[in-house]
């Protein structure tokens, strides 16, 4: 008992020390390297004293602190009148951490209190990102809200239409999903700036979409002849994080698949991997500027993607029906040509729901991938100069060949019995 106190104790200076140190590095004039340390022992302590006195001592501890923070604040404004007040927040919450080291979790504690000292550190960093945000990005932040917060709950969970596979609630919550990795690497865009190096621009254009980004690098090598190498670099980065992102939607949707889905998906990962490291060292163009992109959470885009998505899984019904397996290739292959990420949630959510073997969809979200990667060659073809359809060509020709020799040969129940 008393090693297991000494530990939270331990842990309790330690993250009032982390914070402190951020807020004595940043001249914080109200608390800094010694007093947060003592407001988070104080929390502890309180709550320690509350498992024999009652739950008061908490409150009066949080009464007490805030009274000195109050005090401390009116003093300062005296001479800094504009003085912030992230200081006296982070002092309240780092009570509660302290606290919540006795009456809660420890972990969740750990990760509050680091959380609250990264935040502090990114000050600059943050304020910088704000301000690369337009009205245009504030909405569409506010329609995700909408997408996910407002509509999602209040729609039906119960299957609907023909074959009855038309869920609105599975159907709307493939929608955030997508949107909501869309727009986690939109936003890592913004806060790099369009001067994202070689390989952060392929990957953020993998996370937001790797057709956009193939679409905007083609087009740029019919202005600037010289720039094939890197702009096929990059479109191969971004069909490379797409593939990743592939097996990531598998496995949310999907995780009891894993291990028979998992190695073949990892193999084609492995290859254009490995593929892609040869290309970026042997690229001698230097970074370029990663063109603009637009917003992935606008309302539009989900409706667009929810239509897709529910037209997929009716093709897919339809196409088991009256064409067997056989007839999810077709429909995958067609899919993939739009948009792939419809073809593997529904897939997955096939597999999960115990309708299709995993031995058929992974098999299936491979053609769809690969049918996606002979299209973004086309669109290289329509769009872009002949040297930039030649590099593109040869990497992906590599990856669609690998892709196939993993649909043929790949053994059955290999996978399986990993």
């Amino acid at each position: 008992m008393e090693q297991e106190l000494f530990q939270i104790l331990a842990i309790s200076l330690g993250l009032g020390l982390l914070v402190g140190l951020q807020r004595q590095h940043q001249n914080a004039r109200i608390a800094g390297i010694r007093t947060f340390p003592i407001i988070t022992l104080f929390g502890t302590l309180s709550a320690l004293l509350a498992q024999s006195l009652g739950g008061w001592v908490v409150g009066a501890g949080i009464l007490a602190i805030a009274a000195i923070v109050v005090v401390a604040n009116m003093m300062q404004r005296e001479t800094q009148p504009d003085i912030g007040q992230t200081t006296e927040a982070a002092a309240l919450l780092m009570y509660a951490v302290g606290a919540y080291l006795v009456l809660g979790n420890t972990t969740v504690a750990v990760a509050v209190g680091a959380t609250v000292a990264v935040l502090l550190h990114l000050k600059e960093a943050l304020h910088r990102f704000v301000d690369r945000i337009g009205q245009k990005d504030l909405t569409a932040v506010m329609q995700f809200v909408v997408i996910s917060l407002v509509i999602l709950p209040v729609l039906p969970n119960k299957e609907y239409g023909p074959y009855e596979v038309l869920n609105p609630h599975n159907v709307w919550l493939m929608v955030v999903l997508i949107v909501g990795i869309g727009l986690l690497g939109y936003f890592i865009y913004k806060f790099f700036g369009n001067k994202a190096g070689t390989f952060l621009g392929g990957v953020l254009g993998g996370l937001i979409s790797s057709t956009a980004t193939t679409v905007s690098y083609a087009r740029r090598t019919k202005q600037a002849k010289g720039s094939s190498s890197l702009a096929a670099l990059v479109i191969f980065i971004a069909s490379t994080v797409a593939f990743i992102r592939i097996l990531a939607e598998v496995t949310i949707v999907a995780p009891g698949t894993l291990p028979e889905v998992a190695p073949p998906l990892l193999a084609v990962i492995g290859l254009m991997v490995v593929t892609g490291i040869v290309a970026y060292f042997t690229n001698k163009e230097q970074g370029d500027h990663m063109p603009e992109q637009e917003n992935p959470a606008q309302l539009k885009t989900a409706l667009v993607f929810g239509a897709i998505y529910a037209l997929v899984i009716l093709a897919t019904a339809a196409a088991k029906d009256y064409l067997g397996s056989s007839g999810l290739y077709i429909v995958a292959i067609i899919s993939g040509l739009t948009d792939v990420d419809a073809i593997t949630l529904s897939t997955s959510r096939l597999m999960q729901v115990g309708n299709l073997s995993p031995a058929s969809g992974w098999r299936i979200i491979l053609v769809a991938g690969l049918s996606n990667v002979a299209f973004k060659a086309a669109l290289v073809g329509f769009m872009g100069n002949r040297p930039l359809l030649g590099k593109v060509s040869l990497l992906f020709g590599v990856v669609l060949a690998g892709g196939l020799l993993v649909l043929w040969w790949w053994p059955a129940g290999a996978a399986s019995g990993m």
